[in-house]
């Protein structure tokens, strides 16, 4: 295998590296608060960097993401890749690349995912003579308060996990020169009026609860998270029953990348902090014990690195990597759990200090444990996946 970028990687990161480094400073996250980026997301898409992935493939998503995660920057780039313009390009019908792809690769549309490591999916899809239908109740979507569209793995009557998506919100339309369309003749009747006697006479039932409701939902990281509440909610199918397993493998990887990013960031800090910081007249780099920690952290750090490049190339390879997956995922949980606590405590007072640059990343690394483990839970899967193979 070989690790190298090509050039239309190396240009892609370099590219993100300097969008990220420009936009997203300690100062504007400060006073960002909870909510998305826009201005740093539409400059992503303004320079096609999430149209991009297409090409650079996932090895190129994983490189975007740890420049993102260097600066923990506030944009959905992680789960509109790993969730919408990934799977939709490669498993949509050719119908759905041409309706959903231009709005997500403009950010016009963003996309997110129902996504819960290692059990049964939480809703249920049933088929109607109008199409699919999906109900359930998610309880933490990330970037949900931004998505429009949700991709949503669903039990179907058959016991078979698909994926659906589900539109949560209007994609904006494009703007044109065109003149504004001349106004109805009749008008409508407002939302509030109550239903006319003929509903309750012609024996239809009366919805009472929205097909598709959201609530926000705050996370250790700000990542605009919200709950997501389905009830005979419309939905579209993506691609056949083997689609959640790819989609689910290349998330893993793409996420564990952004922890890359994360960690990378974290111990640029601390070798930063601990040299120029000093104690009895000597930096603290220079004191053997802030060595070896430091020096643990930047091999946790790597370790998560090196197996998401492996997994993201066999991915774009076309060749097995449900395991590599798993193991990177694994990876990011516990190693980068110990890596910001490493970089938080070196900090020494100052990392309690939750205005501090490092007590970010403190909280994206251990959000991104959250979402990705818990660790356990990876190994087991890891575990029965190769005694699967083995037995094979």
């Amino acid at each position: 295998m070989d690790f190298t970028p090509t050039p239309e990687q190396q240009a892609a990161r370099d590219l993100a590296a300097e969008i990220f480094g420009d936009l997203s400073t300690h100062e504007r996250l400060s006073a960002l608060g909870t909510g998305v980026d826009a201005e740093l997301w539409k400059a992503l898409c303004a320079a096609g960097l999430p149209a991009a992935v297409e090409e650079i493939g996932l090895v190129g998503l994983v490189l975007l993401l740890e420049e993102q995660g260097r600066v923990t920057a506030q944009v959905p780039l992680a789960a509109s890749c790993a969730y919408g313009v990934l799977p939709v390009a490669v498993h949509g019908t050719e119908e759905q690349r041409a309706r959903l792809l231009p709005a997500l690769r403009d950010g016009t549309a963003v996309a997110t995912a129902a996504y819960r490591a290692s059990s049964r999916p939480t809703a249920s899809a049933r088929k109607t003579t109008e199409g699919w239908v999906l109900t359930g109740t998610l309880p933490v979507v990330p970037w949900l308060r931004a998505a429009t569209h949700v991709l949503v793995p669903a039990l179907t009557a058959e016991g078979h996990t698909r994926c659906f998506l589900v539109e949560t919100r209007t994609v904006p339309a494009p703007t044109t020169s065109a003149p504004p369309a001349p106004a109805p003749t009749t008008s409508a009747p407002p939302a509030s009026a109550p239903p006319s006697p003929a509903a309750h006479t012609s024996g239809a039932p009366v919805r009472t609860e929205a097909p598709v409701r959201t609530e926000s939902v705050e996370t250790t990281a700000p990542w605009a998270a919200g709950r997501l509440t389905l009830h005979d909610a419309p939905a579209e199918p993506l691609g056949d029953d083997g689609v959640w397993a790819d989609v689910l493998g290349r998330a893993r990887t793409a996420f564990a990348g952004l922890q890359a990013g994360v960690c990378q960031g974290s111990v640029a800090r601390v070798v930063h902090h601990t040299s120029v910081r000093e104690q009895f007249g000597r930096p603290l780099s220079a004191q053997q014990g802030v060595l070896l920690r430091a020096a643990d952290a930047h091999m946790d750090t790597e370790a998560i690195r090196v197996t998401a490049y492996e997994a993201a190339w066999r991915h774009d390879q076309h060749l097995p990597a449900a395991t590599h997956a798993l193991t990177t995922a694994w990876w990011a949980c516990e190693a980068g759990r110990r890596v910001v606590h490493a970089g938080q405590h070196l900090h020494g007072g100052i990392g309690a200090d939750v205005e501090h640059p490092v007590h970010r990343h403190f909280l994206w690394g251990r959000q991104l444990d959250a979402y990705l483990g818990p660790a356990p839970a990876l190994l087991a899967e890891l575990g029965t996946l190769l005694t699967e193979e083995a037995a094979a």
